[in-house]
């Protein structure tokens, strides 16, 4: 292992950025008593958290001291609070809310606004964030992301996906979260069986995941890795347009 790690990349779960690290080396590592997979690859990992802010806080420290980055980046799915957000929209935010409590981390470059919510938003809830907060779209992680790279004076980016636009109801899915953030599939599958009127969101929700992780991954290796890769931590990217359609 080197000593410290140019881009240390945290998302929520592995279906995120597999695009991106299906082909990475693999390493188990252990940090406060809890295990953590890390892809790594030419100086850059990645550990996927977790669903919630709790999660995401665990991630980031044991990410920070395993692996001591230079730059930490929050990658991830978003739910969309502006109504001109399409599915594979890329948002790469100028800082993240808490909503919690309300307090912001700034990113070293991007425009706009994600909040960080405690809940897996639907279409009723995402409307009232978006009157509440003025933020372009609503993730669960990345402020606690931010919070991390913050106490650490680590600089900071967000990139987010699209994964479902402002009206679209998400199926019920917070029930099927456990306590370490990880989303119980099997038996989210098993609920969803005997739900016909059911069927058809999660069919479409399932498809708008995998445009919105293609579109993420794609970014990421053609635009946010190569750029820092190239130019250095301590140099800014070059500035992009926030809302990249697929």
């Amino acid at each position: 292992m080197p000593d410290s790690t140019n881009i240390a990349i945290v998302a929520a779960l592995e279906r995120e950025i597999w695009p991106l690290v299906s082909h990475w080396r693999v390493a188990n590592r252990t940090y406060d008593g809890r295990d953590f997979k890390f892809f790594e690859q030419d100086g850059n990992v990645v550990v996927c958290a977790g669903i919630g802010g709790e999660a995401g806080r665990r991630a980031t420290e044991a990410i920070i001291q395993l692996y001591k980055p230079a730059l930490l980046l929050s990658v991830g799915f978003a739910g969309a609070l502006d109504p001109r957000l399409r599915v594979g929209n890329i948002l790469v935010p100028a800082f993240l809310i808490d909503a919690n409590d309300g307090n912001r981390f700034e990113t070293r470059s991007g425009s706009g606004a994600v909040l960080s919510s405690p809940f897996i938003a639907g279409a009723a809830q995402k409307a009232k964030l978006a009157k509440a907060y003025g933020a372009e779209a609503v993730d669960m992680e990345g402020a606690a992301v931010g919070r991390g790279a913050q106490s650490h004076g680590i600089p900071f980016m967000a990139v987010k996906s699209i994964s479902d636009e402002v009206g679209f109801e998400l199926p019920p899915m917070q029930q099927f979260v456990d306590s370490s953030g990880q989303f119980r599939l099997v038996a989210f599958a098993a609920f969803v069986s005997v739900r016909p009127w059911l069927w058809n969101k999660t069919f479409c929700l399932y498809k708008n995941c995998a445009k919105a992780s293609e579109s993420l991954c794609k970014r990421l290796e053609e635009h946010e890795l190569q750029i820092l890769e190239k130019t250095g931590p301590q140099v800014h990217p070059i500035k992009t347009a926030e809302h990249i359609p697929s």
